[in-house]
């Protein structure tokens, strides 16, 4: 088994859409970034990136690719889901964390675990998503910007 961590931030801006681990979620204001801004994923990625020893998304998928322009994060998902059984590792569990003050996020947290658990070809009970709150503290706590942290095993496929 092999461990991995994932950060990822993102801005947040109005008019734009809030996707969430492939959700998207009713929100005034949406992230800013290349693809959907789907940080939540975006971290997941990077945990299991670097528990595979893989680098991070942004060697696989760089920012300014065009053909990566406004793409969902669960398709760059699926593909590091592939390097991973490439590398003969498939996942073992992941678990993660989005700091925001709104839109309030209990109500979609299961769909998510759901969309991501499908995504990574895992059972539900594999995938923990948590939210929380930063107290109105720093940027999250001002509404600027949305942050997440992921952990993830990953094991060898013949496990």
């Amino acid at each position: 088994m092999r461990v991995g961590i994932g950060y990822d931030v993102h801005r947040l801006a109005p008019d734009l859409k809030l996707v969430l681990g492939g959700v998207e979620i009713p929100s005034r204001q949406g992230l800013i970034g290349w693809s959907d801004a789907d940080v939540l994923t975006h971290a997941i990625m990077d945990a299991l990136l670097g528990a595979a020893a893989l680098g991070d998304i942004g060697k696989h998928f760089p920012p300014g690719d065009p053909e990566l322009k406004g793409i969902s994060s669960l398709i760059l998902l699926e593909k590091v889901v592939k390097m991973l059984g490439e590398k003969g590792y498939k996942v073992g569990n992941v678990d993660a964390v989005i700091v925001a003050e709104q839109p309030k996020l209990m109500g979609h947290i299961d769909k998510i675990r759901e969309k991501l658990a499908v995504t990574m070809k895992v059972g539900i009970d594999a995938v923990s998503v948590k939210a929380s709150t930063s107290e109105q503290l720093g940027f999250a706590g001002r509404e600027e910007g949305m942050v997440a942290w992921a952990v993830a095993t990953i094991k060898e496929e013949n496990e």
